[in-house]
């Protein structure tokens, strides 16, 4: 069998087992068929991703299922204006070794997992906040000047209320940059609220299982990175994420007047992962146009701000986005 042959087979197989994956996840996150997409893609693309949604949506639910079913190791972090660095990377405490000598020994976190909810990331202090930083983009923590490496795979899920931002302190622009993409959870349709009525109000609810080991998506990562990118599709991410940038002379004067500052490499970056992770879900075995199309609004979203003047006028980034997508492409950013 050649290789173009073998890796077809594995896009294949590993197509079926995340539909397996995905069916497992919405049984029980019921009619948010987008948000299981998106979280998935993150997943598989080895990245982050921030949940924006308001309290009583299911997200901590959908995080808890995620680890379930893709079989990592999970651990929540409830963030508070109080919550300190140590209190979620560890700590080393003295303590009394064999023949009565007093030795230091590192107590890990909660952030010595696979698959760490940040909860109300926003909540915290910047000092706290950047505790993340090393460990979102190295894998690596350090404490007591020692480098610790994290579990394999490592993935943030974090969340923010979009409404109450009394006591918060906003995510600086270094650290949303590390997030793979922002996944805005909606209120459910009346359909979908029926079902979820119907589904947690009973003696008994659906229960999780574990699809994947870690390994596996481990594995599912690499193969991702393997797979044919076009060259059209090569050229259009990079003409999109360059469209928002208000200081390049290909941008729109629609862009230029609302911009404030535009994304950088790491967006062209994620917008090639998750057009493949994209492709992946659905069983294509490469992205198209469509697949980037679809990830514009969360891989940019975060990555890019607007004027104040913008922003006194009612415009959004995402409104932006599709208007702009569409005069390159044709097409509008997926809802």
């Amino acid at each position: 069998m050649t290789e173009d042959a073998e890796l077809v087979t594995e896009i294949g197989a590993l197509g079926d087992k995340l539909g397996q994956a995905k069916h497992a996840i919405t049984k029980r996150f019921i009619g948010q068929e987008r948000v299981v997409d998106l979280t998935l893609s993150a997943l598989l693309c080895g990245g982050h991703a921030l949940l924006i949604g308001l309290p009583g949506l299911g997200k901590t639910r959908l995080v808890d299922t995620l680890s379930t079913v893709m079989g990592l190791h999970g651990n929540r972090v409830q963030f508070t204006p109080d919550l300190m660095p140590a209190d979620i990377l560890g700590s080393e405490v003295l303590e009394k070794g064999k023949g009565g000598a007093r030795e230091f020994r590192f107590v890990p976190g909660p952030i010595f997992c696979q698959l760490l909810m940040a909860d109300e990331i926003n909540r915290a202090s910047p000092r706290t906040q950047s505790a993340l930083l090393q460990a979102m983009q190295e894998r690596t923590v350090t404490v007591a000047g020692e480098d610790r490496p994290l579990d394999k795979p490592f993935h943030v899920l974090a969340t923010q209320n979009p409404i109450e931002q009394e006591g918060t302190y906003p995510l600086p622009e270094a650290q949303l940059d590390r997030f793979l993409v922002q996944i805005d959870v909606p209120y459910p349709t009346r359909d979908t609220e029926r079902d979820i009525l119907l589904a947690t109000t009973g003696v008994e609810e659906e229960a999780a299982h574990q699809v994947f080991e870690a390994e596996e998506l481990i594995a599912a990562q690499t193969l991702l990175r393997r797979m044919p990118v076009g060259e059209s599709v090569v050229e259009m991410i990079l003409d999109i994420v360059r469209a928002f940038r208000p200081d390049e002379p290909s941008a729109s004067e629609a862009v230029r007047e609302t911009v404030a500052w535009g994304p950088g490499p790491r967006a062209a970056q994620a917008l090639m992962l998750t057009a493949r992770a994209q492709a992946l879900l659905h069983g294509r075995l490469a992205p198209s146009a469509e697949d980037v199309a679809a990830m514009a609004v969360p891989v940019l979203s975060h990555r890019m701000a607007l004027t104040f003047a913008a922003r006194a006028r009612g415009e959004t980034v995402g409104d932006l986005i599709s208007e702009t997508l569409h005069g390159i492409t044709g097409m509008g950013a997926a809802a």
